[in-house]
């Protein structure tokens, strides 16, 4: 733990590729450039819901391409540590949940990490997987986390809710779910990117093409860029 980057060894746990860099590139990519440890999961490749059937069929063509984009986008951010569950996307409140929390705590234990990284319990959008990711990473926390560690739930400040949401519910970004939003003052932490940090996270999310493309079409890349300045988290309980 530095100056340069004051959360330590970090661990997140998300449910799809791109959950990671839309919500804590910034922070990843300033650990790994401190030379902390930052470690990844995700629980599905993310193989359902496709913008565009023929280009990007959905099942295991589109697993195979959001897989690839992952390596690509955590590459840019200098992240070497990332381990997939393999659950069906769509289908993490189905599968055992004891297997999953299990799993995550193993990680969690080996990690030992300062500060764990996910959705909050209300997922974000909604999205049952975000939900699930969520339980697990808190449950593998309150078991196995050290003792100073800490956990943050991803947030929005009413700042940047003012600004973006309006657009970006044009695109359904937030599946009809009421997002979470937190002040400024009673978050756990915020950062806010500018300059090369920023780039490279516009870069990493960028190269998730099957994701973001049709968004960066709609909204333009400046607009794009701004929205990405944000990444804000709540403390977790």
């Amino acid at each position: 733990m530095s100056g340069d980057n004051p959360l330590g060894t970090i661990l997140g746990i998300w449910a799809h590729p791109d959950d990671e860099t839309w919500l804590c590139a910034g922070l990843m990519a300033r650990a790994a450039r401190a030379g902390d440890r930052v470690v990844c999961v995700t629980a599905t490749r993310g193989e359902l819901g496709s913008p565009d059937e023929e280009r990007w069929p959905s099942g295991a063509p589109l697993a195979a391409v959001r897989t690839a984009e992952m390596e690509r986008g955590l590459a840019i951010l200098g992240v070497t540590e990332h381990h997939w569950l393999d659950y069906p996307d769509g289908g993490c409140a189905e599968v055992d949940q004891d297997e999953a929390v299990r799993r995550v705590t193993a990680l969690m234990e080996e990690v030992q990490p300062d500060t764990v990284l996910t959705f909050g319990p209300d997922g974000m959008t909604g999205h049952d997987d975000h939900k699930a990711a969520c339980r697990w990473a808190t449950e593998a926390f309150k078991a196995v986390a050290p003792p100073d560690a800490v956990l943050g739930y991803a947030t929005n400040s009413p700042e940047w809710l003012e600004e973006f949401r309006e657009p970006l519910d044009q695109f359904n970004v937030f599946m009809g779910a009421e997002p979470p939003c937190t002040s400024r003052d009673e978050q756990l932490f915020s950062l806010l990117l500018e300059g090369e940090l920023l780039e490279t996270k516009l870069a990493a999310i960028q190269s998730m093409t099957s994701q973001v493309e049709p968004l960066i079409a709609g909204l333009g890349v400046d607009f794009f860029r701004r929205g990405l300045v944000e990444e804000s988290f709540r403390q977790g309980p």
